[in-house]
């Protein structure tokens, strides 16, 4: 991009600064810290960046302009100027209507789009008066026990007019099942539902654990929802390949980018195997990413990795539709950053993290609650958390130009490092076998855990300062402001409602539909039609999930 003798002219005139004027300031005066680095602690930082530091940059091959190949610089050739992120505040409240009635309050209050939490017991497949549910019922999200709770959730909210969000993994054929159960009895036609489902199983094994199945039929079941929506329900985003989970395990920010594009490549890789054509399933992926405190580091990783997808999408997998080249991500702000000391705090944290992401170019976001570190968000908490995002669109001006950070000599020299550091990664994975097998031999999960031992150990030592925690602490600290919390009273009102529902349906048609897709999983049909007449017979969360642990088993991973 630059002439070189005016490249050269530069590089000595940023020596002589170095030696003549900021050596010896620093020889006199000091500098705050040894030695600086970005937040996870993988690239030092300079002082000063110039354009030597990016001067093999190409414009067209390294950026090229938004809605254009390399898609460093956006998705859409618009971005914020056409249209703005979705504003999608994750939400799950106990029973299905107290999370009505909250996504009925959040969509009063502005909320673009809606993205449920679900408790435990869910997210593992089991019912609420299950043995293994008890004292989980409703605590960390909304309890589904069948699509007659899905009912009761998306009453009142028309399907046609909104986009859902369901973070929901292991039993996520089941739970995308009730939603177009749901459709239907509104009278949606199935091909105008939007939203996404997470349906990534691969970093459940890494990070989170809230897994069922073993690998294999887990890769089938994602494989088939693949398929079944490629044809059923097109506007809807398969999977959403995430990084967040495993950013929030401990890693640093190349690795965040390398495992969640490794995810990927074996999702792809697997409906490949399957007989899908990549140009079919691909425009159907999306991704989820984490953001953290260090705004520029964070937006350099947001354009990183959509350039390297490109690269993935158009070298490995000769795609040639741009949809299936085309990172699209939904991004939200770092739970495990926010700190019980000083909650306010909180606020503060959230918002800079949302720019973060908005100047990195995010499709859609959520902003947590200050209170997260304790609860579930209050109302008031949640208000905030989306006031924020609102502040950021149409006060801060950030939303009002695309790229606005491309051209920074530290950013586009930033996304070169994190780009080469997140390959050198993936070329690693690829000799251990893939993202599976390196899951399966407990590789990936030992690279994360050191990445967060040596984060512990710095916040113990004080060599990295968490403000409210280990430095600048107050003695006499307010007393939280009320937390939401789950009664038992709930918690039996919602197993007594399952009981109910299983006293009054057709038992008979229920075991049919459980016996077909036993069936259907034991030979190499798509599970997804069953899987629908089950949920609409109104057999359980956990009926389902049992019938395909009869035939998958269940997975025990191996101890790291």
């Amino acid at each position: 991009m630059f002439d070189e003798e005016d490249l050269e002219a530069i590089q000595e005139g940023h020596e002589e600064w170095k030696e003549e004027t900021y050596g010896p300031t620093v020889e006199r005066f000091g500098e705050r810290k040894e030695s600086f680095t970005t937040d996870t602690g993988g690239t030092e930082v300079d002082p000063l960046y110039t354009p030597a530091d990016v001067a093999d940059l190409d414009y067209e091959e390294d950026l090229g302009n938004p809605a254009e190949e390399p898609y460093t610089r956006g998705v859409y050739s618009t971005m914020y100027r056409g249209r703005l992120w979705t504003m999608r505040q994750y939400a799950g409240m106990g029973t299905a209507r107290e999370t009505n009635e909250r996504f009925n309050y959040l969509m009063d209050e502005g909320q673009t789009g809606l993205s449920m939490a679900f408790d435990l017991p869910t997210q593992m497949g089991y019912d609420s008066d299950a043995a293994m549910a008890e004292g989980e019922v409703g605590k960390s999200g909304v309890a589904i026990d069948s699509l007659d709770d899905f009912e009761t959730v998306f009453d009142g909210i028309p399907l046609d007019e909104v986009s859902t969000s369901m973070t929901i993994n292991a039993p996520a054929s089941v739970l995308l099942a009730m939603y177009i159960a749901v459709g239907d009895k509104q009278g949606v036609p199935r091909e105008e539902l939007r939203g996404t489902i997470q349906n990534d199983v691969l970093k459940e094994y890494v990070a989170r654990n809230t897994y069922i199945y073993p690998p294999e039929p887990s890769m089938r079941l994602i494989t088939d929802i693949f398929e079944f929506c490629a044809e059923e329900v097109p506007n809807f985003n398969t999977i959403s390949i995430s990084g967040y989970h495993i950013r929030e395990a401990g890693s640093t920010a190349a690795q965040e980018i390398a495992f969640t594009l490794g995810d990927g490549i074996e999702y792809v890789n697997a409906a490949i195997e399957a007989g899908q054509d990549v140009d079919e399933f691909a425009p159907q992926l999306s991704f989820f990413f984490a953001s953290y405190n260090n705004i520029l580091e964070e937006v350099a990783k947001f354009r990183a990795a959509r350039r390297m997808w490109y690269r993935i999408m158009e070298e490995r997998f000769d795609a040639e539709n741009p949809a299936s080249k085309q990172l699209k991500f939904h991004t939200q702000t770092a739970g495990s950053t926010l700190t019980a000391q000083q909650i306010e705090n909180n606020v503060v944290r959230v918002a800079y993290q949302a720019l973060a992401a908005v100047l990195g170019g995010t499709q859609s976001l959520h902003t947590n609650g200050k209170d997260e570190a304790l609860s579930l968000p209050t109302e008031q908490s949640v208000r905030t958390a989306l006031r924020t995002q609102q502040i950021l669109a149409h006060e801060s001006g950030a939303a009002d130009t695309i790229d606005p950070l491309a051209g920074s000599y530290y950013v586009e020299a930033l996304t070169d490092e994190l780009e080469e550091e997140a390959f050198a990664i993936l070329e690693e994975v690829d000799e251990r076998g893939g993202m599976r097998q390196a899951i399966e031999a407990g590789w990936v999960q030992r690279q994360i855990q050191d990445t967060a031992f040596e984060r512990q150990r710095e916040i113990e030592n004080d060599e990295r300062i968490i403000v409210g925690v280990n430095e600048y602490r107050v003695d006499d600290e307010e007393k939280s402001e009320d937390i939401e919390e789950v009664s038992e009273e709930e918690q039996q009102h919602q197993r007594e409602t399952v009981q109910q529902l299983r006293a009054k349906r057709d038992d008979a048609a229920v075991e049919e539909a459980l016996d077909d897709l036993r069936t259907a999983c034991e030979g190499d049909e798509n599970v997804m039609p069953y899987i629908v007449t089950a949920v609409k017979a109104y057999a359980t969360t956990g009926e389902i999930c049992d019938a395909m642990r009869d035939v998958f088993g269940e997975y025990r991973g191996a101890t790291i």
